[in-house]
């Protein structure tokens, strides 16, 4: 990693990992002799926004559960994540609440039953919405990245959706596919 450059691979987030009773991330900005917290400033039922409704096949403002965290890099805001789960899964789960989770909200969806098999993702550029700005100390219009990740079951039944908001500074999403 050259620079203040940050790369970050989705699959450590993806399957339940065993051994790692901590952070996920933490644990991966560690291994870069970097410092990486989290702060989860909001859970529980919402309406489900129009796109994560549309991803989970339900109406808009349908109930869901929703997990609001603000990452911070070496105690600097560095992306906002909203991720959310069907209420059927998560409602009355350690996911519905604002205390950690013991080995990760992927490890608790494993012990209910819900494994996810298939991910998809989709990475967008836009504008920084006026509460984005804030939370991620930049100014209000500046351009950040939108990577929306949907987990799918083995019988392609969604499980999770995340809406990561990033300013592009610094960032390289890296992505390593096998084939066949």
């Amino acid at each position: 990693m050259g620079g203040n450059e940050w790369v970050s691979t989705s699959t450590p987030y993806l399957a339940a990992s065993p051994g790692t009773p901590g952070d996920t991330w933490a644990a991966e900005a560690a291994a870069e002799g970097r410092r990486g917290s989290q702060r989860i400033v909001q859970a529980g039922r919402v309406e489900a926004p129009e796109a994560v409704a549309e991803m989970f096949g339900v109406a808009a403002g349908e109930g869901v559960i929703a997990r609001r965290r603000i990452m911070y890099l070496d105690g600097e805001p560095c992306e906002l994540t909203d991720t959310y789960y069907p209420l059927g899964i998560a409602g009355g789960t350690g996911l519905a609440g604002t205390a950690k989770i013991p080995g990760g909200a992927v490890r608790l969806l494993v012990e209910l039953g819900h494994v996810g098999v298939r991910v998809r993702e989709e990475v967008t550029a836009r504008r920084a919405t006026g509460s984005e700005a804030e939370q991620l100390a930049m100014a209000e219009g500046d351009p950040v990245l939108q990577l929306t990740r949907l987990t799918l079951d083995e019988a392609d039944r969604p499980i999770q959706v995340d809406v990561m908001v990033m300013p592009p500074r610094r960032q390289k999403l890296h992505y390593e596919i096998r084939i066949g």
